[in-house]
């Protein structure tokens, strides 16, 4: 690889992303001879080939996928110098990307909209996804930073802390069983609108399930916290799901909550980024201001079942774990 250089690499992008070499050229502004003179200087110097004609489209092979993550990569780390450099005047322009978890839709952009009214000259560029599809943008650098739950544990990552997180158990406005403490085995029985596999709150939702030794009935998977939210106004099932996403719909009296032992289920929001990746200084800031101020966009959840006491022992914790880690050892006599 020390022999390919950046027109090599962009040449055989070109041909995979418009199926021909053609479309390579017209993309890259050069001649189809050019474009194949380039590819075939590097396949030479690989010893492999990196292109496999499928019909009348080029795919990359084996070879070629790894070139085209290569390539990804060296893309961006191009686009994350530019930012720099321009960081350098200050931050009065630059380029974040940011990936959110579907869930997170319901704060983020508030938190990103006064972010770039402080900093009006930064593009910030939102990617949604599941779980699954936000932890591939870390691996593949194709995102800056990440709003996420849990963070991932294949992936070494840095994490800065947003806010916590309930997730609580909704049922329609006139369910049978609110009003009154009951344990999950009380619902045992009950269907569910359930996310998607690969979704956090999915991940969640099995686990505290898990504990209780229940096998929920999942009577709907949906990929959309929206559509689970009517299913269940409509009386099709129970849902598991951030309370973050259904303040509206409570304090209008369309959804309720079920005050459930174990329940709400209290994680935290964090900014996460791939720990060998260097950001940029309009991503270091965007990070630093939902650190700060991250919390003042997340819904006011304390009204619902359960929320303000569970809060309150999580706090509890952390300020004992504050405790011990600041406790000076002990010394033996």
């Amino acid at each position: 690889m020390r022999n390919a250089t950046l027109k090599q690499l962009r040449a055989v992008a070109a041909i995979v992303e418009t199926g021909s070499v053609t479309g390579a050229a017209k993309k890259l502004n050069v001649t189809p001879p050019a474009v194949t003179m380039q590819v075939q200087l590097l396949e030479h110097y690989l010893g492999l080939p990196l292109l496999d004609r499928a019909g009348d489209r080029f795919q990359p092979s084996a070879a070629g996928r790894e070139i085209l993550l290569a390539t990804a990569r060296i893309e961006q780390a191009l686009a994350d110098c530019g930012a720099a450099l321009d960081a350098m005047k200050g931050l009065r322009s630059g380029r974040v990307s940011v990936g959110l978890v579907s869930t997170a839709k319901y704060f983020v952009p508030a938190a990103l909209g006064a972010f770039t009214r402080a900093h009006p000259g930064i593009d910030v560029v939102i990617s949604v996804g599941n779980r699954e599809a936000i932890i591939a943008g870390l691996r593949a650098d194709a995102i800056d930073v990440a709003i996420m739950g849990r963070p991932p544990l294949d992936i070494e990552v840095d994490k800065t802390l947003i806010g916590d997180h309930p997730h609580v158990l909704i049922a329609p406005a006139d369910h049978p069983l609110l009003g009154r403490r009951i344990t999950p085995s009380a619902i045992a029985n009950a269907t569910f609108m359930s996310r998607e596999p690969g979704s956090g709150t999915r991940g969640l939702m099995e686990r505290f399930f898990q504990q209780w030794g229940l096998d929920p009935r999942i009577g709907m998977e949906i990929d959309s916290n929206e559509t689970i939210k009517q299913a269940v106004m409509a009386g099709l099932g129970l849902a598991f799901i951030s309370a973050h996403t259904i303040a509206a719909e409570v304090a209008d009296g369309r959804l309720a909550v079920l005050d459930v032992e174990g329940l709400p289920e209290v994680r935290q929001w964090f900014v996460v980024k791939r720990s060998a990746k260097r950001l940029t200084p309009p991503a270091a800031a965007l990070t630093e201001f939902l650190a700060r101020r991250g919390p003042e966009f997340l819904p006011d959840t304390l009204h619902l079942p359960g929320v303000a006491e569970a809060r309150a022992a999580l706090e509890a914790e952390r300020g004992k774990a504050a405790e011990l880690q600041e406790a000076p050892p002990h010394k033996g006599g």
